[in-house]
């Protein structure tokens, strides 16, 4: 499957190669578990989770590893611990495909955006 023709996360993880799909299936159920209410979308050809209209997060696979983005300062600082052990840069969280997906980890990220999102969207309100 091209990846032009990805409509629909289903399809971005269906065109993975096979030995990243369950770990891919893993990182949706985390952050659909987290924010539920979250719209699943597919932009800038990975899938997107959105609130009130507002980027929560994203994420991709690739051949070594997949990862999770946007990573403000801030995620960074509060999950300075956790994240030591895993490629952190610029705004970008990279998870070894060799590794076992960190699910509470993922989720708690997840969370950490939505309150980043939605106290921006009250700043933006005021």
């Amino acid at each position: 499957m091209a990846k032009t023709d990805i409509k629909s996360v289903d399809d971005y993880i269906a065109a993975q190669p096979e030995t990243a799909q369950d770990l891919l299936r893993c990182v949706r159920s985390a952050i659909r578990n987290a924010v539920p209410e979250a719209e699943e979308v597919i932009s800038y050809k990975m899938p997107t989770y959105k609130v009130d209209s507002g980027v929560l997060i994203y994420f991709a696979g690739w051949k070594q590893h997949y990862s999770l983005y946007p990573a403000s300062s801030r995620l960074v600082a509060a999950f300075k611990k956790e994240l030591a052990c895993y490629t952190v840069n610029k705004s970008t969280i990279r998870f070894p495909l060799s590794e076992p997906v960190p699910i509470d980890l993922i989720q708690r990220i997840a969370k950490f955006r939505a309150k980043e999102v939605a106290g921006r969207r009250k700043k933006d309100s005021e």
